[in-house]
């Protein structure tokens, strides 16, 4: 009988250790697993170190600190070190390198979806065409048919991948805030915040914490217009060292409901009537108002959303809001109650409604348009994140419910410390795979930032996370690039649809062994919400301070500038026209009188109809007598960048004075403005020195909406032909009656007086937005042309109905 060889060594358990299932009851410690290789090695190092590792911690020593008096301190997870790497591995083979595997080498406690975009940004420059998997394409122009006239084969795998993936390339849209532009940025603290909050990015002076912003129009479809009479999103993704932190707010710090509850109400009212789904990014319909007159908690956001804030002038000139009372907490557990607010340093500037209107014709893309073009030149916009600060005590002091998102805090009672810049200066690389796939979720927090009580915050907390799961297909949307944090992610979280990160190891749950208890609980470090109490029984109802539904409506009116009161009712005068039902007319009316009788008044003579009885009020609290708050208004805030990023036209035509126009073409770009040589047609003009000039746009690509100023330069040898051309005329006219400044140097006058645009004001004062001079006048008149620009309007030549 032939004598078997020994391995050598000791081999006892080798066989389980070859094994996935059971082994001895003693740990087993062979030395070879057969015929030697290096992974077979590693693998009895992995098995060892894997059961030391286990032992390491033979019971949950934390347990008891989930119970009782010791569960209100969070507790760090119990862990343990292992003595080799390959401990925690999946596989004993993970140090086999390829190019897909990668190089073999674990970095321990490493996720690479935290990393730059720059991993998977793809460009093709120099390189063939591919299929999906990376098959060279012969053809591209044709199917694959038996024969030039025969059928086509089904075969063609490169034909059934291109349309199959053509044929999904689009997912759901959101709900609401459909339509959108964003922007990558930075967002810089101005000081150390840690006195009342532990969120990183307000850590120290002149930290910087990369952001992405998204804008949106709320109620209109991904095709709908920019410029719809609509509440704003402003929605900021902040990637920080502790997570991502989504402040994710709009354009006016009120909001239509109290009550998540009614979310779906609002929305269902707001969109296209579902008989005839129509119209479109509107609310100048009967639903809305139906719904609005029957539900007076409306009435304040009514007051802004029929505001000029509504028909911003861009993304870049519009505030922004948290909306909710949210909570700061500092490492000791402290907390404060803040509202958040971002403030333009371009100013708060709006459109006017008609130039609004005609804009949703002639570039329904004007607001994305403006976003991208000013990031590309360098024209970075920028903001400036306010914050409210108030303690519980202060609170409970004021004449309303902090938790009710249909009010505000005005400003002169608790004042807003500016506390850092957010600056966007890099536009995406492609809209679909950054802004479209952007997920937003008011639940996205960070330690240091807490929520509060408001029930409109608590539903959004489900309803942003929820749509996602559609939107982006399950529940790995974080691993979507943009969405993915610059912060570590460990977790047992496993599977799903879309998954992309590999996890090493068989432990997927918590507490553990057979991973050193990692991941692990991170205890005080980790995110920890404010220990408030609860009180009272189960109820369905608000507090009795959420009951006064007029009083801040009245705050907003009166503090708004007269020609900003003027387009408030012009803006219902609009609606309610619209509105078929002549009950739902009156009821909104009724509504109104509880705000102000003068504007009710106004608005009810608009309509050729009376001012009927108030609505019953919801409480007998009389109303609170606020005193007018001056940053309400648009007006207060001019902004400080003067005419940078500011669209000038300059009206060409045959005979124009060419050194003259070059001159202020280049004086405006100096100051930073956008200068654009408008004519009839694009191409060549003949000019007065004979220098020919090229026309960049014609009345029909660029009219008169388009643009924030108009200047019209001398013609030194005769009339201006523009002076027979109606497009030209109705840029002049438009203009005037769009508010916008109006410079006419020499003859250039005579075709202000073609289109008869007066230079003076029904009450006979000059209009400082038309102004005329001499050539040798040219620096004083620019000068002055620029100051009024730098004020956006001239609202002293605003009339109803408008001149012109």
């Amino acid at each position: 009988m032939a004598k078997r060889k020994s391995n050598g060594g000791d081999v006892d358990g080798a066989g389980s250790v070859l094994s996935t299932v059971g082994g001895p009851s003693k740990a087993p410690r062979p030395s070879r697993l057969g015929p030697p290789n290096p992974i077979a090695s590693q693998l009895i190092e992995k098995v060892v170190s894997d059961a030391q590792l286990a032992a390491e911690m033979p019971y949950n020593t934390t347990k008891a600190l989930e119970y009782g008096d010791a569960a209100y301190v969070p507790h760090e997870g119990d862990t343990e070190t292992p003595t080799s790497p390959l401990a925690t591995a999946s596989t004993s083979t993970e140090t086999v390198a390829s190019p897909k595997v990668g190089a073999g080498q674990p970095d321990l406690g490493d996720n690479p979806l935290d990393g730059p975009l720059d991993r998977v940004r793809v460009d093709d420059s120099g390189r063939m065409l591919t299929t999906n998997f990376g098959v060279p394409v012969a053809d591209n122009q044709h199917s694959l048919k038996a024969g030039l006239r025969g059928p086509t084969l089904m075969e063609d795998f490169i034909l059934r991948e291109k349309l199959t993936h053509f044929d999904h390339e689009r997912i759901p849209e959101r709900v609401v805030h459909a339509r959108g532009s964003a922007a990558h940025g930075y967002f810089e603290s101005y000081d150390d915040l840690s006195a009342i909050t532990g969120a990183a990015l307000f850590g120290a002076p002149g930290k910087r914490t990369p952001a992405f912003v998204r804008f949106s129009t709320a109620v209109g479809e991904r095709g709908s217009a920019d410029t719809v009479r609509d509440v704003r999103g402003f929605a900021v993704k902040f990637y920080t060292e502790q997570g991502n932190w989504d402040l994710v707010g709009n354009n006016i710090p009120v909001f239509f409901i109290q009550d998540a509850m009614k979310f779906p109400d609002v929305v269902h009212a707001l969109k296209p009537e579902p008989h005839h789904a129509m119209p479109q990014a509107q609310s100048a319909h009967d639903t809305y108002w139906d719904f609005a007159s029957l539900s007076p908690e409306i009435a304040h956001m009514l007051l802004w959303q029929m505001s000029d804030r509504a028909i911003p002038r861009s993304y870049r000139t519009m505030q922004g809001f948290g909306v909710h009372t949210f909570r700061l907490v500092n490492a000791r557990g402290a907390s404060v109650f803040c509202k958040f607010h971002w403030t333009p340093v371009a100013g708060t500037h709006s459109l006017v409604w008609d130039e609004a209107l005609r804009l949703a014709g002639a570039d329904p893309d004007f607001h994305r348009r403006d976003l991208w073009e000013a990031i590309d030149s360098g024209q970075f916009p920028e903001w400036e994140l306010g914050l409210q600060v108030f303690s519980e005590a202060q609170a409970a002091r004021l004449p309303f419910d902090v938790l009710d998102a249909t009010k505000l805090v005005p400003e002169e009672l608790v004042p807003l410390r500016a506390v850092g810049k957010l600056v966007l200066n890099r536009n995406p690389d492609n809209f679909f795979a950054e802004t479209e796939q952007v997920a937003f979720c008011a639940a996205h927090v960070v330690p240091g930032i807490d929520f509060s009580n408001d029930p409109l915050l608590q539903g959004r907390l489900h309803s942003y996370i929820d749509t996602q799961l559609t939107r982006l297909g399950g529940p790995n949307f974080h691993e979507i690039a943009i969405n993915s944090p610059v912060a570590p992610i460990h977790n047992n979280q496993r599977e799903g649809f879309h998954r992309q990160q590999i996890n090493r190891g068989r432990v997927n749950y918590e507490p553990n062994s057979l991973a050193g208890g990692c991941p692990f609980q991170a205890g005080a470090r980790g995110f920890v919400s404010v220990p408030e109490a609860s009180q009272g029984n189960q109820v369905r109802g608000k507090p009795a301070l959420f009951a006064d539904h007029y009083s801040q409506a009245r705050l907003f009116w009166i503090s708004q500038a007269p020609v900003e009161q003027d387009h408030i009712v012009q803006a219902f005068r609009f609606e309610l026209t619209r509105v078929q039902t002549p009950a739902v007319r009156k009821r909104v009316l009724a509504l109104l009188a509880n705000v102000d009788e003068v504007m009710v008044t106004r608005v009810a003579a608009s309509l050729g109809m009376d001012v009927p009885a108030p609505l019953p009020p919801a409480t007998d609290r009389p109303p609170h007598p606020y005193s007018p708050s001056s940053p309400l208004s648009l007006l207060s805030r001019p902004g400080s960048v003067g005419i940078a990023t500011r669209r000038v036209a300059l009206l060409v035509a045959a005979g124009v004075d060419g050194p003259q126009t070059r001159k202020l073409y280049a004086a405006l770009l100096d100051l930073g403005a956008a200068p654009r040589l408008v004519g009839e047609q694009i191409g060549k003009v003949a000019a007065s020195d004979d220098a020919p000039l090229d026309v960049e746009l014609s009345f029909e690509a660029g009219p008169s909406v388009l643009f924030d100023a108009v200047i019209v330069p001398d013609y030194p040898d005769g009339e201006c032909t523009l002076s027979r051309d109606a497009r030209a005329l109705e840029f002049l006219r438009l203009q005037f009656r769009h508010l916008k400044p109006m410079l006419a140097v020499g003859s250039g006058a005579v075709l202000l007086r073609t289109a008869h645009i007066p230079d003076r004001l029904p009450d006979g004062e000059a209009d400082p937005g038309v102004i005329a001079a001499d050539s040798c006048d040219l620096a004083d008149a620019l000068a002055q042309f620029v100051a009024v620009l730098g004020r956006h309007r001239v609202y002293v030549r605003d009339t109803d109905p408008p001149r012109l």
